[in-house]
């Protein structure tokens, strides 16, 4: 039984008890935190000076003045680099909680009544599963150009020369890139 259920442990109620102890202690954390944070709001609001000026409004940025419309269109290899790295610093963040497992295999192991070798080689086989999941989207990536910064109208289009059907499936190492304009 966990520590803090063993203190209120009477009438067959402890595991009841130290469940509501630990939402009791989650849910007075969230309400000191957000008040907290509703406090230091409402006392800034009070003791800052109200000084309005036409330049404090005026949009800035880097200390530039704008020119032109800010509704231009955003270039999607922004997106898809971001994307892209996102997605490998959440595969990095998951190998250090792998490897903490997979360093304490012993004790792992043995609460699952495994060995250490059957603990490490399963450890094993499931991250280079999730690693190569990513490898494969990686390579996605990298064969369509979509990792080019700057990408050519020949890299996204392909030509086919014929119909594609069960007997004559597409391989797309086999068909030559050519541009739109061709």
């Amino acid at each position: 039984m966990p520590n803090y259920a063993r203190s209120f442990a009477f009438d067959g109620l402890s595991t009841t008890l130290g469940l509501v102890d630990v939402l009791l202690s989650i849910s007075l954390f969230l309400v000191v935190g957000a008040s907290f944070v509703f406090a230091n709001l409402s006392v800034g609001s009070l003791l800052r000076p109200y000084a309005p000026h036409p330049e404090k409004a005026s949009i800035y940025e880097c200390g530039e003045p704008t020119i032109g419309s800010s509704w231009v269109q955003f270039d999607l290899r922004f997106y898809i680099i971001a994307l892209v790295y996102l997605v490998f610093d959440v595969e990095v963040a998951l190998f250090y909680p792998w490897a903490v497992a997979y360093g304490d295999a012993e004790a792992l192991g043995k609460s699952l009544s495994m060995s250490a070798f059957q603990f490490r080689s399963a450890a094993l086989v499931d991250m280079l599963f999730f690693f190569g999941i990513l490898v494969v989207g990686f390579a996605y990536l990298w064969r369509f150009g979509y990792l080019d910064w700057v990408r050519s109208s020949a890299t996204t289009t392909l030509k086919i020369d014929r119909l594609v059907s069960a007997e004559h499936p597409l391989h797309f190492s086999q068909e030559a890139r050519v541009d739109s304009a061709a």
